[in-house]
């Protein structure tokens, strides 16, 4: 799949965004639309090695488990995810989060995602509209980003560690 590109203009300073976004926890907030039974990777959710696992509602996906884990935070400009997911883990996927200082205070962030699919069989299943879907899904997720850092609304579930 093509590399998939989503911005979004919000009404908060740089570290605001970054600190909310650096902590894998809140994802589940204004993810939960599409990435869903969310479980943290180990105690500490909040920066370089921090990760999760979820599962995609994608239609007709049958290996619907993905995770992702940071694996370069840069203060306050820059948070890069790596993870797997589909059938056995075989499809790699980068999610890069890009943080821009916009007019007047605002921050422009901008998310990519790139999946590399293993397999024929995997880079058929996404030729078979993966990218808008993904695409949809994820403006509609940054969308909600903006709705919690600007008005506190349109908050999901934050993921906890255990029965937490």
């Amino acid at each position: 799949m093509d590399p998939v590109t989503v911005s979004i203009v919000v009404s908060a300073p740089r570290e605001q965004v970054f600190d909310y976004l650096q902590d894998i926890a809140n994802h589940s907030e204004f993810t939960d639309h599409y990435l869903v039974d969310w479980h943290l990777t180990r105690i500490d959710s909040v920066g370089l090695g921090a990760g999760a696992r979820f599962r995609l509602k994608a239609p007709g996906v049958r290996f619907n488990w993905a995770d992702a884990t940071f694996v370069e935070v840069e203060r306050p400009q820059r948070i890069v995810e790596a993870g797997r997911a589909g059938k056995y883990n075989r499809i790699r996927t980068l999610g890069v989060y890009d943080l821009q200082p916009a007019a007047l205070g605002a921050t422009r962030v901008q998310f990519t995602l790139q999946t590399v699919p293993a397999t024929l069989s995997d880079r058929l299943m996404e030729s078979l509209g993966a990218g808008s879907w993904t695409r949809r899904k994820t403006a509609r997720a940054m969308r909600r980003l903006r709705a919690i850092l600007e008005q506190g609304e349109a908050r999901g579930r934050r993921v906890t560690v255990a029965a937490g």
